[in-house]
């Protein structure tokens, strides 16, 4: 080996060394910043978990800014090609991918004996309107299917950056209005028996439906027969309710990641983000109203013993509020929808999670409707934290308090 080819070797050497090390700091630096409560069930696979993501998310935020690849983009790929889990389809289950009016769609069908026709759910996974896809939901689905002797239709609607709103909600009810008026005679489904659901962002698209389709009361379809919301993303107002004060470090999903995620689904502008968080985009006549539904006073009084404090009111901006009013709306909040509106949903399954930021906005809504004398299905998972049904059946990846959050979705759809 000549003098210039061990230069170039050792050069390489040194840079592969000092790019590992960047990414070893600043993951460091970022778990240092996470809070993991000792409550939190499987803490410790929580901190590698995280660490994980960080990693991944670092790497990607370093190739970005090389003009390498998106951000997202590498995170997408990564996550597809290393940590989605695909297990051959079991017995008692039948799983088409299709597309419905053009949109991607995957359906799990049960295969033993049905006397009449089955329920169905139409799913929409999670993933801050950016991340996730049919994949990264499918053991989810396939689990639910099969244990609620349900058809389940999981959509692969569009995603932010390259589609802003409302691009994935009209997937959504494209979907969902499709399947409605096929169900009985493709798929052996009751139309008035066809439920609507999903976690996190996805359980935001289910109720923002709902909503949207009440108000337009398509009077040929039925009308999905209940709204399924896994710890669910329900308003982009008020960023310093309790859960967001106690759990704003907590994995997978901090504070500052949630205003990040609906700026993302708006318009992307990132420069907005600790306007949000402080609130400065609410207009200071609509304070009134959204401190009536959200205020902490709503919340059961368990949910302010670890901690609560009340946020000085800021300075309205209206430059702000006009860039991003489409996140105070009913279909960007459905916690903000007016009661007309929401007297018109159907019945509600709720499940939150005691470590998660988004907590309160399930337990506001749980309120909201049963004020209205809605009908409602409310879990609490004591232990648990945001993106836990990520970690149904995924390998090393699994968390076994997972399991619990899916089988309360099965049972709460048995009841349908």
């Amino acid at each position: 080996m000549d003098i210039g080819t061990a230069i170039l070797i050792i050069g390489f050497a040194a840079l592969v060394a000092a790019f590992l090390l960047l990414v070893i700091g600043l993951v460091y630096s970022e778990l240092m910043n996470s809070d993991i409560p000792r409550g939190v069930a499987n803490s410790g696979k929580l901190h590698i978990v995280h660490g994980l993501f960080v990693g991944i998310a670092i790497v990607g935020r370093i190739l970005h800014r090389l003009g390498i690849c998106h951000q997202v983009s590498f995170i997408r790929w990564f996550v597809a090609c290393f940590l989605t889990r695909l297990n051959p389809v079991p017995a008692g289950l039948r799983v088409k991918d299709l597309t419905f009016s053009e949109v991607p769609v995957r359906v799990y069908e049960p295969t033993a004996v049905c006397a009449g026709l089955r329920k169905g759910l139409v799913y929409f996974h999670g993933g801050g309107w950016v991340l996730g896809n049919i994949d990264s939901v499918d053991e989810v689905c396939r689990h639910i299917a099969k244990e609620s002797d349900t058809v389940v239709v999981s959509v692969g609607y569009r995603l932010a950056p390259e589609h802003r709103y409302p691009a994935q909600l009209d997937d959504c009810e494209t979907v969902t209005c499709h399947f409605l008026s096929v169900a009985e005679a493709e798929f052996s489904v009751d139309s008035r028996r066809v439920a609507v659901g999903g976690d996190s962002t996805g359980a935001n698209l289910a109720a923002a439906l709902c909503q949207r389709l009440a108000r337009r009361e398509v009077g040929h379809l039925p009308f999905p027969c209940a709204q399924v919301l896994i710890y669910p993303a329900l308003q982009m107002a008020d960023f310093n309710l309790p859960s967001y004060q106690q759990n704003h470090a907590v994995p997978i999903l901090f504070r500052g990641r949630m205003a990040f995620y609906f700026l993302q689904y708006l318009n992307g502008d990132m420069s907005l983000c600790q306007d949000v968080l402080e609130g400065i985009h609410v207009p200071t006549e609509l304070r009134p109203r959204y401190k009536e539904w959200l205020s902490p006073s709503k919340l059961p009084p368990e949910f302010l013993a670890r901690g609560f404090s009340e946020q000085p009111t800021p300075e309205y901006d209206g430059e702000v509020y006009h860039t991003i009013k489409a996140g105070l709306e009913h279909e960007v909040s459905p916690l903000l929808a007016d009661d007309v509106d929401i007297q018109k949903t159907p019945p509600t399954f709720i499940l939150t999670c005691e470590y998660d930021v988004l907590r309160d906005d399930g337990i506001l809504y749980r309120k909201r409707l049963l004020d209205l004398d809605r009908d409602v299905t409310w879990r609490h998972v004591k232990e648990g934290f945001h993106g836990m049904i990520s970690f149904f059946n995924q390998g090393w990846l699994t968390f076994p308090s997972a399991v619990q959050v899916v089988d309360s979705v099965v049972d709460y759809i048995k009841t349908l």
